[in-house]
C-alpha cells in the first residue's frame, strides 16, 4: 500500500556441527548456540559413542545427518546440502570454538560480506591449542595463499566460518573429503570473487578426547590442494579445467 514500508524478512541461520565421538563435548557446544540460529545439523561420523543421543537429549529438534564418506570435508559437504537456511555457520564440536562468537560472524554477512572466516591470529583473537609446528605449517600455508592470490589473509587452516548457502555454487566441495576443506573454501570464494572478511577468534584446547587431525598427512592434503586451486582454472560451472602446472 500507498505509504508502507516493505520489510524483508530477517535471514535463517543454520549452524553445521560435524562431530565423531564427541559426546563429552556436546554438552558444552549445544548449550552455548545463540538464540539468533533457526536450524542446527549435526553430521555425525558413524560415532562409536553416545553422540547421537547426546545431542538429541540436549537439544530434541537437531537434525542428525549421517556423512556419505569419512573425513571432515565429507561431513561438511553432507552438512552444507541439508541446511535449509540463508546462511551458513561451521563450528566445531570438541569445544575449542565458542558458539557465541556466532552473532560477529552472521554480522559481518549482513554487512555485506559473502564468506567470514574466522582468525586467531588477529587483534581479540588467539588459540591454545596450536603446537609451534602446526603454527608454522598454517604460517606459511597462509604466506602461499597471501601471495598467489594478493591478499592479506592471517589465518587459513580453521574450520570456524560461515557464508551466504547461495555462495555455495561458487565453491565446488566434490575433492576436499579431509581437513583440506578448511584451505579449499577459502580459495575457492577468492577465485569466485566473493566478499571475505576475517573475525577474531579465540581457539580453546579440546575439552575431551583427542583430535583426528595427523599433522604431517592433513598438512600435505592442505599444500597439494593450495597448489592444485593456484594453477587450475575453472569453467562457468564451477568445474576444475585443465591444470596450468
Amino acid at each position: 500500500m500507498e505509504g508502507q514500508r516493505l520489510v524483508r524478512p530477517a535471514p535463517t541461520i543454520g549452524l553445521v556441527v560435524p562431530a565423531m565421538n564427541e559426546a563429552q563435548n556436546l554438552p558444552f557446544v549445544l548449550s552455548r548456540i545463540p538464540d539468533l540460529v533457526d536450524e542446527v545439523i549435526l553430521v555425525d561420523g558413524n560415532s562409536s559413542d553416545d553422540t547421537i543421543a547426546v545431542a538429541k537429549s540436549l537439544m530434541p529438534n537437531i537434525r542428525v545427518v549421517s556423512q556419505d564418506r569419512k573425513g571432515k570435508g565429507a561431513a561438511l559437504r553432507n552438512g552444507f546440502e541439508a541446511c535449509t537456511c540463508d546462511i551458513i555457520i561451521a563450528i566445531d564440536a570438541d569445544g575449542s570454538m565458542d558458539p557465541r562468537e556466532i552473532a560477529a560472524y552472521v554480522g559481518a554477512l549482513l554487512a555485506g560480506a559473502d564468506f567470514v572466516k574466522g582468525s586467531r591470529f588477529v587483534q581479540g583473537g588467539g588459540t591454545d591449542d596450536m603446537e609451534w609446528y602446526r603454527r608454522l605449517g598454517n604460517w606459511g600455508f597462509v604466506k602461499m595463499v597471501n601471495w598467489r592470490f594478493g591478499v592479506r589473509f592471517s589465518d587459513l587452516c580453521y574450520g570456524y566460518f560461515g557464508f551466504w548457502k547461495k555462495s555455495l555454487g561458487d565453491m565446488s566441495l566434490a575433492r576436499d573429503d579431509g581437513f583440506e576443506i578448511e584451505a579449499s573454501l577459502k580459495i575457492q570464494a577468492l577465485r569466485s570473487g566473493l566478499a571475505i572478511h576475517e573475525v577474531p577468534s579465540k581457539e580453546a584446547q579440546r575439552i575431551h578426547g583427542v583430535s583426528n587431525l595427523r599433522t604431517i598427512q592433513d598438512g600435505w592434503r592442505v599444500l597439494v590442494t593450495i597448489l592444485r586451486l593456484s594453477f587450475t582454472r575453472v569453467n562457468s560451472d564451477n568445474q576444475e579445467l585443465v591444470s596450468k602446472v
